[in-house]
């Protein structure tokens, strides 16, 4: 079994920039710019469901968006292109684990331009101090970070493996 050459390259590198995501989210990547705009919309679409589901569904949103289109990938047969796009899915997880690490130091600037130590609004500080887990943060924020550093490993031996299977063998 011979693979797809150029998909194969792209799985590697693809996989490389993630795995350098994961090993140390702090850095950012150039998704962040995307993820943002997803996290603030989000909070729009959940504010429906409640206060606690529109200041969670910030987080929530910017994973479930990407995930879709891996369900849609899926669907339609398409495995190489889900587990590219589900590498996208592990970097938002990773966002995700940014804003939840900080949950007690509050020192991320946000969207307000300030950071939550200076009276902005912090999600995760809301929503942990809600479930009675503000002192259990950096456990919560660990598996946040296995889940979303697990997605990228996953998701990346996987689009090298798919990069070897024929686009007649997915259909």
């Amino acid at each position: 079994m011979r693979p797809n050459l150029p998909k194969l390259i792209f799985a590697i590198l693809l996989s490389i920039y993630f795995l350098w995501i994961a090993w140390d989210p702090m850095q950012g990547s150039f998704l962040d710019n995307v993820d943002l705009p997803l996290h603030e919309f989000g909070h729009l679409l959940f504010r429906i469901l409640g206060e606690f589901m529109g200041i969670a569904g910030g987080s929530l949103f910017q994973v479930i968006f990407p995930a879709v289109f891996v369900g849609y990938f899926i669907w339609q047969r398409s495995f190489y292109s889900a587990v590219v796009v589900s590498l996208w899915v592990g970097q938002s997880i990773l966002n995700v684990w940014v804003y939840a690490a900080d949950a007690v130091v509050m020192q991320l600037v946000l969207t307000s331009g300030s950071t939550g130590a200076e009276g902005s609004f912090h999600d995760w500080n809301y929503m942990l101090t809600h479930f009675g887990l503000l002192g259990s943060t950096k456990t919560v924020a660990g598996i946040i970070r296995f889940l979303g550093t697990s997605t990228i490993i996953i998701s990346g031996v996987f689009s090298v493996y798919c990069s070897f299977i024929q686009a007649d063998e997915e259909v």
